[in-house]
Formats: C-alpha cells, sequence, structure tokens
C-alpha cells in the first residue's frame, strides 16, 4: 500500500473538484492520502489521513502528489527532495511544463498503485547569499533571479568563477537569472534564454532586459560555482529570489555562490512523451503557434 501526500493549489479554478476525484480513485486503489491539518476545513473527508505539518506528511509518504501549475509542483519539491520522494504533478495552470497530467487524465493514476511508472531525477541549484553579517542557504530547482526593486533603475552585476576567481562578465541590467535546466523553460526563457533538456546537467545565466547590445545567455558546466555581487549607484534596492519564493535583500559587498546541489528533484513519469514533445504540444494549440 501506497501513502500519497496531496497537495492541492486551492486558488486555481478547478483545483478543489479535481482533488475530490484524485482523493475518490486513490482510495478505490488502495492508497492511503496524507494532507496536511491547514486543510481540515475544506475536506471534511474519512478517506484522508491529517499530519500535523507538512514535515510530518512529507516524512511519511511515499510519493508527492501536487493539483495546480507547475509553482505548486516547484514549491513541493523543495520539501520532497530533500528526502528523496518522487513527485507527480496534475496541471491545473496554464502551460504546466512540470506537470505529468492534465486534469482530464486522471485514469492514468491506475499505474501508480502497480508501480508502473518511470522517475527522473533533475538538477538543482545551491543558492549561498554571504553577507557581512551572515550567511544564507537556499535551494532551488527552477532559479535564482538577482533583479532591482520598485524603481527603474539598472543595477550593475558582476559574475566570475568562485573556484579560481575567474572573470567572467558584467552587467548593467534589470536583472540576472541563474537557472537548472528546468527552469530553462520558466521565467529564463521568457527573458530570451535557450531551451535546455531537464534531464541535463549544467546551468543557465541569462541577463534580464541588459543595456548592451551583445548580452547573451551563458551555459556552464554543472561543475561550475559563480560567484555574482550586485549593486545599484543610488538607493534602489537589489533582491534575490530563489524559486518565487525566498527573497533576500542583496547589499553592495555581499556574495552569492552558486552551485550544483547535491540534492536532486525526482519527477515521475507516466507517459512515454519526450520533453521536445511537450515543448511542442504547451506552445501550440492544433498546430499553431500560440
Amino acid at each position: 500500500m501506497k501513502k500519497i501526500a496531496l497537495v492541492p493549489n486551492l486558488t486555481k479554478k478547478g483545483a478543489y473538484q479535481c482533488s475530490l476525484d484524485v482523493i475518490d480513485r486513490l482510495s478505490e486503489l488502495g492508497m492511503d492520502i496524507l494532507m496536511c491539518d491547514n486543510l481540515k476545513d475544506s475536506y471534511q473527508n474519512s478517506k484522508i489521513q491529517l499530519c500535523r505539518t507538512n514535515r510530518e506528511m512529507y516524512e511519511l509518504c511515499d510519493m508527492v502528489l501536487t493539483i495546480g501549475g507547475d509553482g505548486t509542483i516547484i514549491h513541493a519539491a523543495r520539501f520532497a527532495a530533500p528526502l528523496k520522494k518522487p513527485l507527480l504533478g496534475i496541471n491545473m495552470g496554464r502551460l504546466g511544463f512540470v506537470a505529468e497530467l492534465e486534469a482530464n487524465e486522471l485514469d492514468m493514476l491506475s499505474r501508480l498503485s502497480k508501480g508502473d511508472y518511470t522517475t527522473e531525477k533533475r538538477m538543482m541549484l545551491k543558492v549561498l547569499h554571504k553577507s557581512s553579517s551572515s550567511e544564507e542557504t537556499f535551494y532551488a530547482v527552477n532559479d535564482a533571479v538577482i533583479s532591482r526593486g520598485s524603481l527603474s533603475r539598472l543595477i550593475d552585476i558582476d559574475v566570475s568563477l568562485a573556484t579560481d576567481r575567474g572573470y567572467i562578465c558584467s552587467y548593467r541590467a534589470d536583472g540576472l537569472i541563474i537557472s537548472t535546466p528546468t527552469g530553462s523553460s520558466a521565467y529564463s526563457l521568457a527573458a530570451g534564454g535557450p531551451v535546455v533538456e531537464p534531464a541535463m546537467k549544467c546551468i543557465v545565466m541569462t541577463p534580464v532586459c541588459s543595456h548592451s547590445l551583445f548580452a547573451r545567455s551563458v551555459v556552464f558546466s554543472h561543475h561550475s560555482q559563480l560567484s555574482v555581487s550586485a549593486s545599484c549607484d543610488d538607493d534602489t534596492e537589489v533582491f534575490m529570489t530563489v524559486d518565487g519564493v525566498n527573497t533576500v535583500t542583496v547589499n553592495q559587498g555581499d556574495n552569492i555562490l552558486i552551485s550544483e546541489s547535491e540534492t536532486k528533484a525526482e519527477f515521475i513519469k507516466l507517459k512515454d512523451k519526450s520533453f521536445y514533445r511537450v515543448l511542442k504540444d504547451k506552445f501550440t494549440e492544433k498546430g499553431r503557434q500560440v
């Protein structure tokens, strides 16, 4: 009997009804459904086992099933990955690159009970923010973004290789995105970055609105450790955001070290469908570019 941690994003249209359908299907398959206690008011259902904390839920489960957009999956992966729990996403968002299933494909959940699936491990980033008074470490499934505050000011960003202090480049830009292959199809792609197959191991650096005629994305080996510093000429604040969740202020003199994490995110695959087919399907509608 498998224990499934169910993580629904109830702000997504249709997610609540989808979660009820999923609960019924998984229960019929003889699986235990775990949910966090903060959702008890929305799910008065004897088929659910409530856990006191997120940590308890992720520790007890065999796998994690999310219902929402890619953001829901990425958020859950940050808890599941350190515990080596695989994830399966049901897409209730828009594009849904990371999600494996759409809401009309719930019949495929039966394969979970049979063990009829594969898993794919994906690279994560370790992001170390060092200031004059402290150090803080974050882990990214998608990306780390250095950006300016609310004022429309360019920021100065210097990038070098931390291992041998080899200078790489400087940007005057709105920001800089350092992404994993999984994150290459997110904000990095919107900023003009390359599409990278998620199973690859590399680090993608993409400037945002760089004030340069020759600003291009750079792809680094996964063995690289990047050292990034950022500042602004006036009082404009500079921030770093990791996976759109953790945000810290970056002051002049701070150093950000970005490298491959030993922790991997693991995703369940139920379909025999290549990433490039998914890419085509997500960006086209009945053969037309959208």
